[in-house]
């Protein structure tokens, strides 16, 4: 019988003597070898035939057929009707792909047995061989149709398809001269079956002046063509997924108009680049005109630029007097077709920061309305505004390097005092000046600061050292035994003597069989915790584990039983002794490659058992089985996924299973055929044990809205909430309610975050997306606490671990240990924590930052006073914790304009003021907004506010 290979490669190719060699070798340089490439030569006249002659000669992996279909499209379905790969990958004569490529895409797919395509990141090559920035559409892999319906979101060699799909599909639409690839996904994901994503460039996309990619009226008319059959029913697809059959959902992402004008957008700008205008702006009437979009349109035509000009990003700027007339133009004429010029100005400032943003400024380059340049910070000179320029985008430079990034509205000509001032706000002034005189500004905050160490290190308080960082455990994923050897590197990793683990095993004891139980088999026994306690109820024990580290301590902890055989087994590759009259298998499943594996080890469980003998699975609830119900946030499939797996086996039937909220234990019995199975009895337990935090913070009570994994792969977002809080706890002074949440309001409200998907960040990770404008992944919260009361130890950190979430609380360091003494006025001051709780909980993961050493209002103190405070509140809480501390609040929210600049100068970069609001990429981080929580609000109020963030991207 013939073989068939993994993998079908479809190359077609007319007229490619100069790219093809460059396409097939890099099938030749592939990891994976179980392939075959079908070269469709369509009516090439050039040296094409030849060579594919050649490769086909040498390597009988390839093989060649003629077309004369005069088109990508038709060529591709000559090829996919002699293809015998599991797999399909369409690679055009002009690209190539990375040698990982087939490795990496089918290892993804392994791990997802259900889906249809796998795609991955590409970047695009330019004719002087500079490359793009790699790009993904990280939505295709959560919403595959919604996203092709408007746009063609990956490149045509960028992903494996499964080939029988495809040929059901009836191949490429020959019909269309472009867009036809687009067509095709579009139809696939009509289908609603998986697509997985592996975030790497692994394609590269060579942009040719002659390419059909270029002609932009064919383009145009071509993607009208599939955009309204992603809008309406398509009859080609004979099994649509029913949320599919009728189109696209308008709600989902833009009406079809919308997708269109987004296409023809940027057509118009790879028109500007190449020197043609050949689109009519009213085609564009549909883009949206609000503020928010102002960016993703420079987006936009910035891309389509790219194309046009034949040009990388940083190249852009360079070609301004090539394409920027066309671009204003366009611009322009879209605020007129909007009847928004302001709208279109927005559009403008956004895309020339964009070109600057990656420009060296290496010579100044002059934009339509900014003028990108060099000053030197320590010696700038008067700049002349050009004629039509209103903005200034600066590098500030120091001994050669970019010291700071300016940018800002300019009048008229800007003085050499003008960028003095400026360069005094941007530039810590240390390092403007290299050295200081004991009487100068920097002399007396050296000598301050040594102030500060001397009673830091005069304090009775003895230094902490940094807490050691927890021991990561070394994934080994081609090597199963090394992966759990390292787990059992640190004996004891999952608690098994905890209450909640013992009452696991209590119950899978409860669930034995009636009867002697002669012969014993238990599968993944670690450490021998469980294994001690069943060895008394059975006659002979052999207990196994994949880890030889894990066995031997099983065997010394039970070397004074004398029923107990210990042994090293990998249940999924090796044999399994026969005849079995037990056998336990828990908490293990979980971490086989897929489902498929499962079935077929659970074959082999049943096999193993001696008829009438017992297999008990203790296993968790997983969200990933359904998301709806209590479950651990793991990305795997869990309890209700293996017991269905498990009943669903050849021979194995449930007798009995007990199911608490978190976990369910069931027992099988492996029937013969002639046995006839009675209704299994199910028993629903509560957990009495308490669930210690390793265990509670990977569970979502009562079921996710949406998952951290899912949402970090498909959602952006320019903006954040920072939360600010002051005390958790049930009672305290009237006049202060609307600073105290109680602790069962503020339990709720982490709750929803957990269970809205949302991870905490620290404020040093928002001031690093900031600084480097990397848009916040997923759905981030920054939760803040000013003060540092004691109730933050006792009611609000054992939340926030149980929810898998941490705070930043920012501490009045000369008061740590007594209370609260500024708010006596309103009744007894609260108590503060201690350097003692401060260093334990640094050590369990909470983060710190100064609230000052007073608590004084700054615009009260003298500037001495205020940078004193600033340093040696910083100083003890980097001795108290361990780790430096970069990030303030100050009291009361009250600023004035001294605290930013001296701040910094006393080593600070992060700093929060009055400022109410969700941050973003534009704020200034010496001066972050926050948003006030109240404890006189509802839970539905805390909801609201939280969705208004998350609502804006």
């Amino acid at each position: 019988m013939a073989h068939n290979p993994l993998v079908s490669i479809v190359v077609p190719a007319h007229n490619a003597e100069v790219t093809l060699a460059r396409a097939l070798d890099c099938l030749l340089d592939q990891e994976i070898v179980d392939w075959e490439a079908i070269i469709v030569d369509d009516a090439s006249t050039d040296r094409t035939p030849a060579i594919i002659a050649g490769y086909v000669e040498h390597d009988a992996r390839f093989r060649t057929l003629s077309s004369c279909a005069y088109s990508a499209a038709g060529a591709r379905n000559t090829g996919i009707s002699t293809a015998h790969g599991h797999w399909l990958m369409f690679l055009d004569a002009d690209d190539w792909v990375d040698a990982s490529f087939l490795a990496k895409m089918l290892a993804t797919l392994k791990t997802a047995p259900d889906a249809v395509a796998a795609y991955c990141g590409s970047r695009r090559v330019m004719p002087d061989g500079e490359l793009t920035p790699s790009s993904i559409a990280t939505e295709v892999a959560t919403q595959p149709f919604e996203t092709f319906a408007r746009r063609c979101a990956i490149r045509t060699h960028a992903l494996l398809v499964d080939r029988a799909t495809i040929v059901e599909l009836g191949g490429f639409d020959v019909s269309l001269r472009t867009c036809e690839d687009w067509d095709l996904w579009q139809r696939l994901a009509r289908l609603g079956k998986n697509w997985v994503m592996v975030d790497e460039p692994l394609a590269f996309y060579r942009i040719s002046p002659n390419a059909l990619s270029r002609n932009s009226t064919q383009m145009l008319a071509d993607a009208e063509i599939v955009i309204a059959r992603g809008f309406s029913p398509d009859p080609r697809v004979k099994h649509p997924a029913s949320a599919h059959a009728n189109g696209a959902i308008e709600a989902n992402g833009g009406t079809a108009s919308e997708a269109l004008a987004w296409f023809a957008l940027w057509n118009a700008a790879s028109d500007c680049g190449s020197g043609s205008r050949s689109i009519d702006p009213q085609s564009l009437r549909a883009l949206p005109a609000g503020r928010k979009w102002a960016r993703e349109i420079a987006k936009v035509i910035v891309d389509g630029l790219l194309v046009g000009s034949l040009s990388v990003p940083a190249q852009l700027a360079a070609g301004w007097d090539r394409f920027g007339g066309s671009v204003t133009e366009l611009i322009l004429e879209l605020g007129k077709v909007w009847d928004n010029p302001a709208a279109a100005r927005r559009v403008h400032y956004s895309l020339e920061q964009m070109l600057l943003d990656v420009e060296d400024l290496a010579v100044p380059r002059r934009l339509a309305r900014t003028l990108g340049i060099r000053v030197d910070a320590r010696n700038p000179t008067t700049v002349e505004l050009p004629q039509g320029i209103d903005q200034i985008y600066a590098y500030l430079m120091m001994d050669g390097r970019i010291e700071a990034v300016v940018q800002f509205g300019a009048l008229g000509t800007v003085t050499r005092r003008h960028w003095i001032e400026l360069i005094q706000n941007v530039v810590p002034p240390e390092r403007l000046e290299r050295r200081s005189d004991p009487d100068s500004h920097f002399g007396k905050l050296a000598q301050l600061a040594e102030e500060a160490r001397e009673l830091v290190r005069s304090s009775a308080e003895p230094a902490e050292p940094p807490a050691a960082p927890r021991r990561a455990r070394v994934r080994h994923d081609k090597d199963r035994t090394s992966f759990w050897n390292g787990y059992f590197a640190t004996e004891d990793p999952w608690n098994y003597g905890s209450s909640y683990e013992q009452e696991k095993y209590y119950r899978q004891l409860e669930i034995l069989p009636a009867g002697p139980i002669g012969r014993a088999l238990e599968l993944a026994c670690a450490e021998g915790h469980f294994t001690r306690q069943l060895a008394p109820r059975v006659g002979r024990l052999t207990a196994t584990d994949i880890s030889a580290i894990a066995v031997e301590r099983a065997r010394a902890r039970c070397g004074d039983q004398p029923n107990i055989e210990f042994g090293v087994l990998d249940f999924s590759t090796d044999t399994l002794p026969g005849e079995m009259d037990l056998i336990f298998c828990s908490e293990v499943l979980y971490y086989l490659d897929d489902l498929a594996e499962l079935r077929r080890i659970a074959k082999k469980f049943a096999e193993a058992l001696a008829p009438g003998g017992s297999f008990i699975s203790a296993h968790a609830f997983v969200l990933r089985d359904n998301v709806e119900r209590t479950g651990f946030d793991w990305n795997t499939f869990g309890a209700q996924a293996i017991s269905e797996t498990l009943a669903a086996t050849e021979g194995l039937v449930l007798e009995q299973s007990i199911q608490t909220e978190l976990y369910r234990i069931d027992r099988f019995r492996r029937f013969s055929p002639d046995d006839v199975a009675a209704e299994p009895m199910i028993d629903h337990v509560p957990i009495r044990a308490p669930v210690g935090i390793g265990v509670a913070r990977n569970i979502v009570w009562g079921g996710a809205r949406a998952l951290r994994r899912d949402v970090a792969r498909s959602e952006r977002r320019q903006r954040i909430p920072v939360l600010m809080y002051h005390s958790v706890a049930d009672e305290g002074p009237a006049a202060l309610t609307r600073f105290r949440l109680t602790p069962a309001a503020f339990a709720s409200q982490m709750a929803w975050l957990r269970a809205n998907g949302f991870h905490a960040v620290r404020s040093e990770q928002l001031e690093g997306s900031i600084a480097n404008r990397h848009p916040f992944v997923g759905r981030p919260v920054l939760i803040t606490f000013d003060d540092g009361f004691q109730d933050f130890a006792d009611h609000a950190w054992p939340t926030l671990r149980a929810n898998d979430l941490t705070a930043e609380v920012f501490l009045v360091t000369d008061l740590v240990g007594e209370s609260a003494l500024w708010d006596a006025d309103s009744g007894p001051p609260t108590q503060l924590m201690d350097a003692a709780t401060v260093r334990r909980l640094a050590a369990e993961g909470a983060f710190f930052g100064s609230h000052l050493a007073t608590h004084r209002a700054i615009d009260g103190l003298s500037s001495s006073d205020l940078a004193a405070e600033l340093l040696r509140s910083r100083m003890f809480i980097e001795r108290w914790t361990g780790r430096p501390t970069t990030a303030f609040a100050a009291p009361f929210s009250v600023t004035d304009r001294r605290l930013g600049r001296l701040a910094r100068e006393c080593g600070y970069r992060i700093g929060f003021g009055g400022r109410h609001g969700p941050a973003d990429l534009d704020c200034d981080p010496i001066d972050l907004p926050r948003i006030e929580i109240r404890g006189d609000r509802s839970l539905d109020d805390f909801i609201a506010i939280v969705e208004a963030v998350l609502e804006e991207r």
